[in-house]
């Protein structure tokens, strides 16, 4: 029996074509509600791609911060005795835990969300199935979160093998990693999402990462430098990452860190909300 468009339009039947979870259209887009099996199928998919290549993506993620951690805490600590009590290739060996978190959220998500976006049209294929663009975005931040979790806490594991005591509390190193990773691997995304080309990925590593890096406090101590310097590192993630994951491992909690780690939430919680708006506008456009 063939239905008249009102009748159908009564019953509530979709237009033939029309796809809800990506018409922009009032009326044809769905409700903003997160499906963790939607998420859970599209982080099933990073695992089954990451169990290819795991040997590549551990080398790239994990080789640079300790080849930073060595060149800076064997040989600068040859001619730096203390810094803050501890000896320099402990407190490096702690601070590069944010550089290791950066190298594996980060630029894993400018990189690979753009390449799968652009060039693979992995998400044209993904978005055709039951997923929307929330929940795919969010599978595939979390999934870098847990990698840079993994990935940022070996660091620590270098740093013990050259003589780092640590205290109980360290077993929070990878939650603190975790978390930072979470808000950085939806800044990678954010960054695909509004960059025209891959090339324009150089300036952002020359002109942002570089320098949060730097002055995160994981080289040397902040207390050195200007004031006005001093100011902008307390609104740089990867110094709040590099204190908590310094007082877990030297037992220092204190309640500041309670601070930094609701700093840390919500810059997880805009670059997400960042990364979801923008990539939906990419993709629909």
């Amino acid at each position: 029996m063939t239905v008249a468009p009102s009748e159908a339009a009564s019953r509530g039947d979709e237009s033939p074509g029309r796809d809800p979870a990506r018409d922009p259209s009032p009326e044809g887009e769905r409700l903003r509600r997160i499906e963790w099996d939607a998420i859970t199928g599209v982080m099933m998919r990073e695992i089954i791609n990451f169990r290819a290549a795991w040997k590549q993506n551990a080398f790239a993620s994990t080789v640079q911060p300790v080849v930073y951690l060595l060149a800076f805490g064997l040989g600068f600590g040859q001619l730096v005795d203390k810094v803050d009590g501890h000896d320099y290739i402990d407190y490096v060996s702690t601070g590069t835990v944010a550089t290791a978190v950066l190298f594996a959220t980060a630029f894993s998500a400018m990189f690979g969300s753009f390449v799968k976006r652009e060039f693979q049209r992995t998400y044209d294929a993904i978005l055709s199935t039951p997923v929307d663009v929330e929940e795919l975005v969010t599978a595939e931040v979390l999934w870098l979160a847990v990698r840079g979790g993994l990935f940022g806490s070996f660091p620590v594991v270098v740093g013990i093998c050259f003589g780092l005591d640590p205290a109980w509390t360290t077993v929070f190193v990878p939650l603190v990693a975790m978390l930072t990773g979470f808000g950085f691997a939806a800044s990678g995304t954010l960054i695909s999402a509004v960059v025209r080309s891959i090339d324009d990925f150089s300036y952002v590593t020359s002109a942002l990462f570089t320098p949060l890096f730097l002055v995160a406090g994981t080289f040397f101590p902040l207390t050195g430098l200007p004031l006005s310097l001093r100011i902008a590192a307390e609104l740089n993630p990867l110094h709040h990452c590099v204190e908590l994951v310094r007082d877990c491992t030297f037992g220092d909690l204190d309640p500041t860190d309670l601070a930094r780690v609701g700093a840390l939430l919500l810059f997880a919680a805009l670059m997400w909300w960042g990364a979801v708006n923008r990539t939906r506008k990419r993709l629909i456009a």
